[in-house]
């Protein structure tokens, strides 16, 4: 009987702030947490700076933990384009500091990291990181979403390998019962009412 290949993945959850790390061994159908954490590039007031607090704290887990996969969120698009920009920077000199290695690099959009751990993709990030504790059996709570954002990316690297697994009940989501006239009603009532609905 041939040992099962091991693969270690480590994603990223890029920011010039605050920037989430997470680590998982897989081994056959075993899946388990190395480690997740966060790094502030944000303490050093020079942007050029953060950049390579990035890039040497990356080299560092690459070193440490030997991945053989490294996984990382796409920047999202929003209407600020210097967030964007500096986002943009800070994926970058990770996915730099993962080829330098030798690592293989996957992006993987916002939504479809929440809707292979969650089964929803507009999931919340403390719905993903309930998830996350659940499927890893995490005790404590996570200080930064950044994390398990992180560690969410890992993980969806992973099941996109066709491991087969899916969220027990989609995240945020019930079985609908209702037929399509009845939703139709339902979207027109919240038309009508915007203001009474809680945001």
């Amino acid at each position: 009987m041939s040992t099962p290949t091991t693969q270690i993945i480590l994603g990223i959850d890029p920011g010039t702030v605050v920037m989430g790390y997470g680590i998982i061994r897989v081994q056959g159908q075993k899946v388990s947490l190395v480690d997740l954490g966060v790094l502030k590039p944000g303490k050093a007031k020079d942007g050029i700076k953060r950049l390579q607090i990035i890039h040497v704290t990356i080299s560092g887990l690459v070193r440490q933990y030997k991945p053989t996969e490294f996984a990382i969120e796409a920047p999202f698009f929003g209407k600020n384009v210097q967030s964007m920009l500096k986002l943009g920077r800070a994926q970058g000199v990770a996915m730099a500091a993962a080829l330098q290695y030798g690592l293989p690099v996957t992006e993987y959009a916002p939504k479809k990291v929440k809707q292979s751990v969650t089964g929803n993709g507009n999931a919340t990030k403390e719905q993903v990181a309930r998830m996350l504790q659940t499927i890893f059996k995490i005790e404590e709570s996570p200080d930064h979403y950044d994390a398990t954002d992180a560690l969410a990316v890992a993980f969806c690297h992973h099941l996109q390998s066709g491991s087969g697994w899916k969220p027990p009940v989609p995240v945020g989501k019930k079985k609908s019962t209702t037929t399509k006239g009845q939703r139709d009603q339902w979207a027109a009532f919240i038309s009508k009412n915007a203001e009474r609905i809680r945001k």
